[in-house]
């Protein structure tokens, strides 16, 4: 992975307060869990928000994260889970096992910039998969509205941190050449506080997902465009892939 392109994650504490309260995946998760026999594997788990709920389901799981302190604030949130954290690049997985159920969620997909890490990250997930295991992750879809996103300053959302309001803005820069979208998020604390963080992300179009999927060793199930297994349209915010490994 691109190792420079982690501002987001620096500070796991500001992610959970930003992000643990996004439950809109775990009933999708959940119903595929179910399915399944054997160790499940989170990849870029962050702190657990995906990986916490389906131990305590009573699922073993693998979390799997390139961030040290991600981990460590993970760890600390999971005492007594069935639950092994693992620091390794997704690209590179050496996990001496291998799992019914991969997943990935959070938009991770879109942290793999280059073609190279794209195929390294699928092969990987294809060499951990039991015969016909399954592998879900999502992606935002490449819509205009995403990727004409405004390169001045634009408001996004707000949320609260220790009992005050934190609006949050994003400036957008989208690259159709490499297609990799440039973002700065703002966040404006009261009192004149602001914290500017950036992250880059590869946005792939369904065509090019599914000969990606192919050429790696993938047949896909289902594709999605939300969590409540909507269609995939033109108007869809997110493409979220079940696949199963090839026989």
């Amino acid at each position: 992975m691109e190792l420079d392109n982690f501002q987001e994650y620096e500070d796991p504490i500001l992610y959970d307060t930003e992000n643990e309260s996004y439950l809109s995946d775990l009933v999708f998760l959940k119903k595929w869990a179910a399915k399944t026999e054997g160790t499940l594997i989170d990849l870029a788990c962050g702190t657990g928000r995906a990986t916490i709920p389906l131990a305590q389901d009573g699922h073993q799981l693998i979390g799997v994260d390139i961030h040290q302190q991600m981990l460590h604030q993970a760890k600390k949130k999971a005492v007594n889970l069935p639950i092994t954290w693992v620091e390794q690049d997704c690209t590179t997985l050496d996990l001496k096992l291998q799992s019914p159920f991969i997943y990935m969620v959070g938009n991770s997909f879109q942290h793999f910039l280059t073609n190279e890490a794209q195929t390294m990250l699928l092969q990987s997930v294809n060499h951990h998969l039991d015969k016909n295991g399954v592998f879900i992750f999502n992606a935002r879809f490449p819509n205009s509205e995403e990727l004409l996103s405004s390169s001045t300053e634009e408001y996004w959302k707000s949320y609260i941190d220790n009992g005050e309001k934190v609006d949050v803005y994003t400036i957008s820069e989208y690259d159709a050449l490499l297609q990799i979208q440039h973002n700065v998020t703002i966040r404006k604390y009261p009192h004149g506080k602001q914290l500017h963080t950036s992250i880059r992300l590869r946005y792939v179009f369904p065509k090019e997902m599914e000969r990606l999927l192919a050429e790696n060793g993938f047949e896909i199930l289902r594709v999605y465009g939300d969590w409540k297994e909507g269609p995939l349209t033109n108007e869809s915010m997110e493409m979220i892939y079940v696949c199963r490994k090839k026989k």
